[in-house]
Parts: C-alpha cells; sequence; structure tokens
C-alpha cells in the first residue's frame, strides 16, 4: 500500500478542528461532505473551474474523479474537520511532466463558508507543505482568483508571480483574473 493511502496523524487546530491526509477509502466515505463544501463554494461564488448552475450531483461526480487520483498516488487530500464534521479540504497534486517531479500543484483549497476565519485554509496549507517536504518536493505553484485567499498565501511566505488577465470565469460567467504563485520549499537531502 503507498504511503499517500495511509492515513496520517490528524494535525489538531484551534476551535476543535483537525486536518489530516485522506486516503482513498477516507475520500470515499466522506464524498458527500466534501461534494458539500465544494458545493458551497462554488454558490458563494468562487471560481473553482465550475459554472452556475452547480449541483451537489454535479460536485459528487467531480470528486469521484479526484478520488481515482488519489487511490493511483497522483493526488494527496487533505480533509479539515470542525467537530468531526469536514469542513475543508485542499489537494497536492503529483501528477506532473517527468522533468518536474521535484514540484507539485496546490489544488482546490475550499473551506465551507460557515468555518471561515478559524484558520482552516492556513492548517491545511500547512499540512500540505509538510507532506511535500517530506515527499521531497522542492517547489510548490497554485492559482487563485481569490483576493482573501492572496492574502492567506501572502502571509504564508509565498511569492507572487503575475496575474493573468481574463484568465478564469467567475460561475456567473463574468471573467477574472488569475494571480499564480509559487513557494520553494526546504530541501530534505
Amino acid at each position: 500500500m503507498s504511503e499517500s493511502l495511509v492515513a496520517k496523524p490528524a494535525q489538531t487546530l484551534s476551535e476543535g478542528a483537525s486536518v489530516r491526509i485522506l486516503s482513498a477509502p477516507d475520500a470515499r466515505r466522506d464524498r458527500l461532505a466534501l461534494a458539500e463544501v465544494l458545493v458551497d463554494c462554488v454558490t458563494g461564488g468562487a471560481s473553482v473551474s465550475f459554472m452556475w448552475p452547480f449541483t451537489i450531483d454535479d460536485a459528487n461526480a467531480w470528486w469521484g474523479g479526484v478520488i481515482e487520483t488519489v487511490a493511483d498516488d497522483r493526488t494527496v487530500l487533505f480533509g479539515a474537520y470542525l467537530d468531526d464534521a469536514l469542513v475543508g479540504t485542499v489537494q497536492l497534486g503529483l501528477d506532473v511532466p517527468p522533468n518536474q517531479r521535484h514540484r507539485g500543484d496546490v489544488r482546490k483549497l475550499l473551506v465551507h463558508r460557515d468555518a471561515r476565519g478559524r484558520g482552516i485554509g492556513a492548517a491545511l496549507m500547512t499540512a500540505l507543505e509538510t507532506e511535500a517536504v517530506r515527499r521531497g518536493l522542492s517547489l510548490l505553484t497554485l492559482d487563485t482568483a481569490s483576493g482573501a485567499a492572496e492574502r492567506l498565501y501572502e502571509r504564508l511566505g509565498w511569492t507572487r508571480a503575475g496575474v493573468i488577465p481574463r484568465y478564469a470565469l467567475w460561475p456567473g460567467g463574468r471573467f477574472c483574473d488569475t494571480t499564480i504563485f509559487w513557494k520553494a520549499l526546504p530541501s530534505t537531502a
């Protein structure tokens, strides 16, 4: 069994929250909760690849594909729990070209609107970075269209590479600019 499929100890946060790596079976068990977080974020206007209307069935189907990549060790999936309820998630994408095995992509940092302002996004990113270092990665990249997320990434030491105008769409159909960030990680060698 690959290491990414083995549940790691939970990282405890303030207010009774915890973050842990989800194996494929964990993700299957929590698939509806993952779908609910995604629907909440899209409903709230997050530009995370989806357009309105976006249903729980749409989200559930999308998570099925993610869970397959978790099972294939191409994605490390993190879940944040508050009072045993999944309230946030982020992914470390490992499916990079052969000449980029030293880096990973941060994908879909999502925190349910009811759980925001409690440090959950920062805790998810810290857990992701810790796992990336453990895996020997030296560079992470991400993109965002959210001012709040940009401020979080900057607080966590990420570097803004630039802004691409009209890169994506908001769920309602208007164009949005996207900011690219990167972060060098400490070497484990």
